[in-house]
């Protein structure tokens, strides 16, 4: 692929072959970054797991993720009141069922209680192909509609590695200060590494990369990670 002339010039500030710690890492992003906009900072952590592995679980970051998150939460009467009061963006049952239906997806994530389980699975293929779908995994499906909402405006995020076992994801924006990005980063970093598989033999991280929306990667020295 062809790169432009800034991005080649920000890669060549980033040394070949180098990891970087974690605070250097934020610093270099920042002084590399020439994007007109505030850049999203995300983590590339590349699994060294097999194809009978799954890596997937929920984070709280710290920090948040530098944007607001609209969580819908489909749900039925004092549950519906619970997830209006916890400020839940959007509230409903059959009627966001339809919406959705029509192709409306104006939100981030979405949660729903058990009983709505059965009608919200109608829709599964259009919200699974956007990675909305509630999972009780995610503790997205949960009656304790108060809390789910309010860590999920927090901070709360799913990770999970893809196909090509590679766990990538969103942990801030160019904006904050290094300190969040940091501890953003550590946490993110500490999830994955509690969902090493018990059978698994050998090293299970195998990289670990900072990289902005626009600019070059910067490998991190994952293994000097407090």
């Amino acid at each position: 692929m062809k790169r432009g002339k800034k991005y080649n010039q920000a890669l060549s500030k980033v040394e070949n072959g180098k990891a970087y710690s974690l605070d250097n890492a934020v610093a270099l992003l920042k002084e590399i970054s020439y994007a007109k906009f505030d850049e999203s900072i995300e983590i590339v952590i590349n699994l060294n797991i097999l194809q009978k592995h799954t890596v997937r679980d929920t984070v709280n970051l710290p920090h948040g993720t530098g944007k607001p998150r609209r969580v819908l939460v489909f749900a039925k009467a004092e549950k519906a009141k619970e997830a209006q009061q916890a400020k839940a963006d959007f509230v409903g049952d059959n009627d966001l069922i339809e919406k959705i239906k029509g192709g409306w997806f104006e939100f981030d994530v979405a949660v729903a209680t058990p009983d709505m389980m059965k009608e919200v699975g109608k829709i599964g293929q259009l919200l699974g192909k956007r990675g909305l779908m509630p999972n009780p995994k995610t503790q997205t499906v949960t009656n304790n509609i108060k809390e789910a909402v309010e860590e999920l405006k927090k901070g709360r995020v799913e990770f999970r590695a893809d196909k090509t076992n590679v766990v990538h994801l969103g942990i801030g924006k160019l904006s904050m200060d290094d300190k969040a990005l940091i501890e953003n980063s550590r946490a993110l970093y500490e999830g994955v590494l509690q969902k090493r598989p018990a059978d698994l033999k050998g090293e299970y991280i195998r990289s670990m990369y900072l990289t902005t929306t626009m600019g070059p990667g910067v490998r991190i020295d994952h293994k000097q990670i407090a």
